[in-house]
């Protein structure tokens, strides 16, 4: 059977392309076709044979290729799919617009409907303007094309229900749990009294791991740290890092990109992490729960479904400093088991995500 992989673009580091590494695992030989790829940032696909659009030919694209909006159903529609049995497209955008013939079978990973132009579209324009409104239309049509979509979590299933009137099966992403794993040595964890504090003096902080963008809400969390004067670590970049920085007190650090082994350090001796923003399904979430710690989440997104409140995190319910600094004060008073937060994250382990699709296409 011949297969093709399709993604929007090949131009960073997350949790999609870990789900491309994934399928990789099952389809070695299988091309990754994209609007744009960007070698120097997006190391990870020298594992596959990238087929990239005409887009890729213009100097600023792999920049810049939000600008291309308009451009990138063309470029997905440009594509010459007709050798292969089975495409699957692993989406957030516009890749599952690919045109397939009708012996393929084309199988749509949604990562979540094209965020700005519908959950988000008011924070990325205000108002819907005639160009937005053909790219919705585009949208839409385009949401038909695949045979069938699989969603990354329940709250990405209603959303495809709402925006695409499609019904979706869901099949969680995989999380590395061989890589991510509990201390072996672990330390006792967090104590109560208001502060962090344990057995091991190095678990005195709390991390995030985000990308430095605005709907990551990176900076509540930094006015929730300079008003406690607790530690935390900031794990990142992007384009708002100068702002965060000059706003955080020295409490709080920042340690930029890392290599998964460096991470794996930073989650295995952490306080807990902080997960502030509505995601699609939350990567970092899991990880860290496979490394034995827990975590305080924004109620709301894919964290309903990984993080288990009183036994692997607690909720905060409004996206405000005071929200979040009481969440933070009652989760310092909870003692969490390391091995609980292990087994539910071993819900989303890679070997699961595998037999689904697997069982899926057979």
């Amino acid at each position: 059977m011949k297969v093709a992989l399709v993604y929007d673009w090949v131009v960073k580091w997350g949790g999609a392309e870990r789900v491309l590494l994934a399928l990789h695992e099952i389809w070695p030989q299988a091309p990754l076709y994209t609007s744009v790829y960007w070698p120097a940032k997006a190391g990870w696909a020298q594992a596959f044979q990238v087929v990239p659009s005409f887009l890729n030919k213009i100097p600023w694209a792999r920049q810049h290729h939000e600008w291309l909006a308009p451009l990138l159903p063309l470029a997905f529609e440009s594509f010459n799919l007709a050798d292969y049995d089975l495409v699957i497209s692993v989406t957030s955008a516009f890749a599952k617009g690919v045109i397939t013939q009708p012996t393929t079978r084309h199988l749509c990973y949604c990562l979540t409907p094209t965020r700005f132009l519908w959950s988000d579209s008011q924070q990325y324009f205000g108002k819907i303007s005639p160009p937005l409104r053909g790219l919705r239309h585009w949208d839409q049509l385009a949401s038909w094309r695949p045979d069938q979509m699989i969603a990354v979590s329940k709250a990405v299933q209603q959303r495809i229900r709402q925006y695409y009137d499609r019904e979706s099966s869901v099949i969680y992403p995989p999380v590395d749990t061989a890589r991510f794993k509990i201390q072996k040595h672990q330390p006792r964890g967090v104590a109560s009294g208001g502060r962090p504090r344990s057995a091991n003096h190095n678990l005195n902080y709390f991390l995030v791991v985000s990308r430095l963008v605005k709907y990551k809400r990176v900076g509540l969390v930094v006015e929730a740290f300079n008003q406690l004067g607790w530690p935390l670590k900031i794990v990142g970049t992007g384009h708002q890092e100068r702002r965060l920085k000059a706003l955080a007190r020295p409490n709080i650090e920042f340690l930029g990109q890392l290599t998964d082994e460096q991470l794996l350090s930073y989650y295995q001796k952490c306080c807990g992490l902080i997960f502030p923003q509505v995601e699609d399904f939350g990567l970092v979430a899991v990880e860290a729960q496979a490394c034995g710690r827990p975590v305080v989440a924004f109620r709301a997104g894919g964290a309903l479904e990984t993080v288990l409140e009183g036994k692997t995190g607690v909720f905060f319910d409004q996206p405000t400093v005071a929200s979040l600094v009481a969440a933070l004060k009652k989760f310092v008073k909870i003692k969490f088991r390391p091995l609980a937060c292990r087994q539910n994250a071993l819900r989303f382990r890679q070997q699961k995500f595998k037999k689904e699709i697997i069982n899926l296409i057979t």
